[in-house]
């Protein structure tokens, strides 16, 4: 398999020259990167891009090695302030400017909450929400398609795209190849589903199994009738499962491991890839 993580696991925010060289350092060469979670002394709020410094970032990360996999620019493309959601979507279109310059191979967002204070709320759920969504992501894959660039959608459970059978909607619905899904199978458990986590990751994959492109891996514990974030190997996930699927439909897709840490990577890695060699 294909593994990375994402780069603020690797290390503080901190200039680029510095952040690379920590990744490098650790033996990782793939990483999704949200740039202003990552990289000290710039401005990335909309208006700041400029394709030289887009070249100088892909410059710096061939010379090191390291591959983005993912360029993190997770928006809330339904939020309920117009203005906010404009400017969000305005956000991510020069992310894919960005993207495009770096060689990233797509720009990943999740679908957001009906919210400005991002709480979760039942009108997500609903199709306004849904008809909502679709129409940010319409002007967003528009710009994508010109661009030549990926979008990359990630599900979850409290958010607009909340299930797989959802999720295969949307992509119909959008009907673009430059609309790819980005796989987290904990953020799809639910309090309601976790006992049956099984179903929910064989549907996601039967849905949709030809437009994975990354898969985010992490563990969960139940915590107060909730699931809560754990360590890889340390929880109820049945990794089984996925790379079961994994092993039929996707090898050598990239992997990237959520909330781990360089004292952790490398053992988790050997942990989950024997995992795949006996599925």
């Amino acid at each position: 398999m294909n593994y990375g993580m994402r780069c603020h696991d690797i290390c503080p925010k901190a200039d680029i020259d510095t952040v690379l060289d920590t990744v490098k350092a650790n033996g990782i060469n793939q990483i999704q990167l949200a740039l202003g979670k990552s990289i000290s002394g710039y401005d990335f709020n909309y208006g700041h891009y400029s394709p030289g410094f887009g070249r100088i970032i892909g410059r710096k990360l061939k010379e090191r090695e390291i591959h983005i996999a993912v360029l993190g620019c997770y928006i809330n493309p339904v939020n309920p302030d117009e203005s906010m959601r404009q400017a969000e979507i305005r956000k991510f279109i020069e992310h894919l400017k960005y993207a495009r310059a770096i060689g990233a191979d797509m720009v990943g967002t999740e679908t957001g909450r009906y919210s400005a204070a991002f709480d979760v709320v039942p009108y997500t759920y609903t199709e306004g929400c849904y008809q909502l969504l679709l129409k940010s992501m319409r002007e967003i894959v528009s710009a994508a398609e010109k661009l030549g660039v990926i979008v990359g959608v990630e599900g979850v459970h409290d958010h607009t795209l909340y299930c797989p059978e959802i999720m295969r909607r949307f992509l119909e619905d959008i009907d673009s190849p430059n609309v790819e899904v980005i796989l987290d199978p904990v953020n799809l458990i639910s309090a309601e589903n976790y006992q049956n986590q099984d179903q929910v990751i064989d549907n996601a994959f039967k849905l949709y199994s030809d437009r994975i492109s990354v898969i985010h891996l992490k563990d969960f514990v139940m915590k107060n009738g909730e699931p809560e974030f754990a360590h890889v190997g340390t929880g109820l996930l049945h990794y089984e499962t996925v790379m079961r699927n994994l092993k039929a439909q996707k090898p050598h897709i990239a992997m990237l491991l959520e909330n781990s840490n360089t004292q952790r990577y490398h053992g988790d890695v050997a942990y989950l890839q024997k995992i795949y060699d006996e599925a």
